[in-house]
């Protein structure tokens, strides 16, 4: 049966349009860089808040509105088309993927993506998403692998490029595998993307983010990772100083804010394959593969450190795969996104806190393991019930399979949670799409990745 649609719905449907296509075309009058692309549509929306424009759309915003009693399935429908018409003409679903991964829906269907690397930092999402790395500044092509002196450090070579006072997006020349001799301590505003090339820094030192800010680590194989120190290594062009023994972490991030990992394979390292502490704050951790580890990631220093209280990271879109015992995160002070990940592997817990650490798991898949005293996805390190009855950890929308299950506790205070919520979630049904290209992908060159 066709229901018949007022005509008076129908013309305010029509002008809505109308505004819509004109937007559209205003904004693709304008094709150079999508970034300006929405720049420019947000100081055009913006300046046309008191224009006749704006009245009329939110004239035609509120009537449709008061008429979607009528019928509302017909007035979605045509909003939605028009939105749709819209966006087509302005060629923003052009790099969509349709994965449901926002992050990589942003970039990766690209086969020009090599042309526009920078466009990466634009894509950012959840407490880390105004990081903007290098994105400012030079490319710096890595054409040696070698680390032969942490103190004078080679030009062309990965060290080289992290320790400049400048932003820089740092890329490299060909595959390679890179044994730091040192850690690598990094200055601020630097991205190291490995996308194009098959990247390892493995067997030696890996990478320290400390007292910076503004940070992405995308594409690198981070492996096998060994304690290093008592030595001097330099962390900028007019500074070098003594280390102490580094713990042996993949990625060690120490009172730095504004920081993304983003689409790494991490595993085997003699610590933490990812460490967040002293004060590091504004975070995202998405879209890696983490295997054949035990402690995965730690998050705060300690329970008596309590400037870790304003730690806030996002864990999105990641693979916690095989091999892996617990800390996918261990949590202390602050508060942290648990959005959207496939846990696969686990042998003793997924989800671990201590110091009263807000947790809210959203969208999760978990996949207890065979082992009936290991299917509880949570665990309150040294703690007990007396105390963290009251501590605020929610599971909402979390796929539990094979027996898991998550042990929540708190009053659900809500700004609390506010506080830990990032990004909306997706359903946990779509979690194999968006967790498919967990890791590094193998990105080539004129090639969607």
């Amino acid at each position: 049966m066709i229901m018949a649609v007022p005509m008076k719905l129908v013309s305010l449907c029509s002008l809505l349009l109308l505004l819509l296509v004109v937007v559209g075309v205003m904004a693709w009058t304008r094709p150079n860089d999508v970034a300006e692309q929405r720049t420019v549509e947000k100081v055009q929306l913006q300046s046309s808040n008191n224009s006749v424009m704006s009245a009329r759309l939110e004239e035609v915003e509120t009537a449709l509105n008061e008429h979607a009693v009528d019928d509302p399935e017909e007035v979605a429908s045509m909003v939605e088309m028009s939105i749709q018409n819209s966006t087509e003409r302005r060629k923003l679903g052009f790099f969509s993927c349709g994965t449901g991964n926002p992050i990589d829906d942003c970039w990766r269907c690209d086969p020009n993506w090599h042309k526009n690397r920078k466009r990466l930092a634009d894509c950012g999402i959840g407490f880390g998403r105004n990081a903007i790395g290098g994105r400012d500044g030079r490319f710096y092509v890595v054409t040696d692998p070698s680390d032969h002196d942490p103190v004078n450090p080679r030009p062309g070579t990965l060290r080289h490029a992290v320790i400049q006072d400048r932003p820089l997006w740092i890329v490299f020349k060909r595959d390679m595998v890179i044994q730091l001799k040192q850690e690598l301590i990094m200055n601020s505003f630097k991205t190291i993307d490995g996308r194009g090339a098959n990247v390892h820094i493995a067997n030696g030192a890996c990478i320290t983010i400390q007292f910076v800010t503004n940070i992405i680590i995308h594409g690198l194989h981070i492996h096998d990772c060994k304690p290093t120190g008592n030595a001097m290594v330099r962390s900028s062009p007019t500074h070098f100083g003594w280390r102490t023994m580094a713990d042996g972490d993949g990625v060690s991030i120490f009172g730095s804010s504004h920081i993304w990992v983003d689409h790494n394979s991490l595993s085997n390292c003699a610590d933490g394959l990812v460490d967040a502490v002293m004060g590091s704050t504004s975070i995202t951790i998405s879209n890696n593969y983490f295997t054949h580890h035990n402690e995965v990631m730690l998050l705060g220093h300690s329970d008596s450190y309590v400037r870790d209280k304003q730690m806030q990271v996002t864990i999105a879109y990641n693979h916690f795969g095989e091999g892996l015992i617990q800390r996918m995160p261990r949590c202390r002070h602050g508060y942290f996104h648990v959005v959207n990940n496939d846990y696969t592997h686990w042998e003793m817990y997924a989800i671990g806190g201590s110091a009263e650490p807000t947790i809210n798991s959203q969208g999760n898949r978990y996949l207890a393991p065979s082992n009936r005293f290991a299917k509880e996805v949570t665990k309150r390190v040294d703690t007990a019930e007396g105390q963290w009855k009251g501590w605020n950890w929610r599971s909402e929308g979390d796929l539990m399979l094979n027996g898991a299950y998550f042990t929540p506790s708190g009053a659900g205070a809500s700004g609390s949670y506010a506080r830990a919520s990032s990004l909306g979630a997706k359903s946990a049904s779509m979690i194999g799409s968006i967790t498919s290209g967990a890791g590094v992908l193998g990105c080539r060159r004129g090639h969607q990745c």
